[in-house]
């Protein structure tokens, strides 16, 4: 069998182990029936801007064209920086955009997926952004109610704790047990005590996710559609937005837009 059509991000399933399917074109494979098969993957060299569809050489920030990076808002440098948001500025690209993605309500949580993180996300994102990160344990910390105060929150405590995964170490194992209420109940008093908008999650729960993975690979080697226009190879897990092979790992989301025929 034999699909062709444009990829996105996996979507995700908070089972155990979490349940995974790939969004080519209208359809979704449902991944985890795949695993220890034979994957074929073959980019057809036909990209497209995921916002306005239209056919591209290259593609920026997993997915748009370059015309698209400098007038959307989701494209702005506020989305990797949030403390750095401008909308109360009256200078957001799209404030209806804004309104809906930013305005609302966002976590500022731990999680171990390489090690112990500090992120902030959605409210509506909760678990997905914890999976999408391949984290082995999460737990919601503050809600706050704009993205920019979630960013605030964040950069103060970046300065004690990471608030990046390392991919590599994340697709080499389980990370090492942590006690994420132990930190976070000393990390509370210090946020508490500078911003007068930021909520504590009360009754916090400690979310626990497993990944479907008979292997994990002693060395981890990106692999990439723009060098191996095929990649093929029996499938070992997946993790995060990454598909597992016995010969390297792919980031699916890195190739959002990408038209791909997968073979099964």
């Amino acid at each position: 069998m034999s699909i062709v059509g444009i990829i996105s991000k996996m979507a995700a399933a908070p089972t155990s182990p979490v349940t995974y399917a790939l969004p080519i074109g209208n359809a979704q494979i449902p991944l985890n029936l795949y695993l220890g098969k034979v994957l074929r993957l073959r980019f057809t060299y036909n990209i497209y801007c995921i916002a306005c569809q239209q056919k591209i050489k290259k593609s920026y920030q997993n997915g748009y064209c370059f015309p698209c990076t400098q007038k959307l808002a989701q494209c702005d440098f506020c989305i990797l920086k949030p403390e750095r948001c401008h909308y109360h500025l009256g200078t957001c690209r799209e404030p209806a955009w804004g309104d809906a993605h930013c305005m609302i309500p966002h976590w500022v949580y731990l999680a171990n997926a390489s090690g112990l993180k500090v992120g902030i996300t959605r409210k509506t994102q909760v678990p997905t952004r914890w999976i999408d990160q391949g984290a082995t344990a999460a737990m919601g910390l503050f809600e706050v109610p704009t993205r920019l105060m979630s960013g605030l929150v964040e950069v103060i405590l970046a300065k004690t704790f990471s608030d990046k995964t390392n991919w590599r170490k994340m697709l080499q194992g389980k990370a090492e047990s942590i006690d994420l209420f132990t930190v976070g109940e000393r990390i509370k008093p210090q946020i508490l005590s500078q911003f007068d908008s930021v909520q504590l999650i009360e009754n916090p729960q400690i979310c626990q996710f497993d990944y479907p993975v008979i292997a994990y690979p002693q060395k981890v080697a990106a692999l990439s559609f723009d060098k191996t226009p095929l990649i093929e190879g029996t499938l070992l897990g997946i993790k995060g937005q990454y598909l597992i092979f016995e010969n390297g790992v792919l980031n699916i989301r890195k190739f959002t837009g990408y038209e791909i025929e997968a073979g099964f």
